[in-house]
């Protein structure tokens, strides 16, 4: 509706010009400068919406267009919620008041992404949006925190907060806005899954063949299992976005 909206305003303006010329009535003309106030409003709030990375507020997610987020670089590649948190209460509960900012009068994500996760400033991550979220594997959400999103304003908060900890007790908290509440990131299946799963054996489906079926590697090959420094990139989202 907005795109169509300047010119709808430029054809009734230059109505409202020719009434006045030839003497319409004042009537008439005020109702034409309404009805070009509301057309103007319709497009500045179209720009509103269609501006930021995507996943804000107003903002619709499809899957088609998704994709994934780079992968933290080596230093956070091995970084890992501690075990049993995601689902402990307590640890969920201080990440809350770490989040809305009364427990460190430093940090306060609330400020920007909202209370209940739905975002107060334009351009901040929506964290309601399993869709999206669900990308993001527990080593670059603390990634993302901890050094901000390059080309967003989502800053580095690692200074601000007092321990690593921290970072934790929020990524454990702001799942829950989305439907990843009842979930955590399994590190053995790289993947979300339910709180009565995490630490389970993988499936024999999902495990590595045996021994015996293992593909014979080539002499001097190195195994993948021991990748070489400097492979995982290191650089974050592509240019000026909103937060993610």
């Amino acid at each position: 509706m907005w795109r169509i909206a300047p010119v709808l305003i430029n054809r009734e303006v230059g109505i409202v010009m020719q009434l006045m010329k030839d003497g319409g009535s004042k009537q008439w003309s005020l109702y034409a400068l309404v009805f070009i106030g509301t057309l103007a409003m319709i497009a500045f709030e179209g720009c509103e919406k269609t501006g930021g990375e995507g996943g804000g507020e107003g903002e619709s997610v499809s899957t088609a267009t998704l994709k994934a987020p780079p992968p933290p670089p080596p230093a956070y590649a091995d970084k890992h919620m501690p075990e049993g948190w995601w689902s402990d209460p307590d640890i969920i509960e201080q990440g809350r008041q770490l989040f809305i900012g009364a427990e460190n009068i430093d940090v306060n994500c609330a400020a920007c992404h909202g209370k209940n996760g739905k975002p107060v400033k334009k351009g901040a991550r929506d964290f309601r949006q399993t869709e999206r979220m669900q990308l993001f594997s527990d080593s670059q959400w603390f990634w993302r925190i901890s050094e901000g999103v390059k080309g967003t304003k989502m800053p580095a908060w690692k200074k601000k907060l007092k321990s690593e900890e921290d970072t934790w007790k929020i990524i454990s908290y702001e799942r829950t806005f989305s439907g990843l509440k009842d979930k955590g990131w399994d590190v053995a299946r790289a993947a979300w899954v339910p709180l009565d799963e995490l630490g389970k054996p993988v499936a024999e489906t999902e495990a590595a063949p045996a021994d015996s079926e293992a593909i014979p590697a080539e002499e001097g090959a190195v195994p993948v299992s021991d990748p070489v420094e400097g492979d995982a990139p290191a650089s974050e989202d592509a240019p000026v976005q909103s937060e993610s």
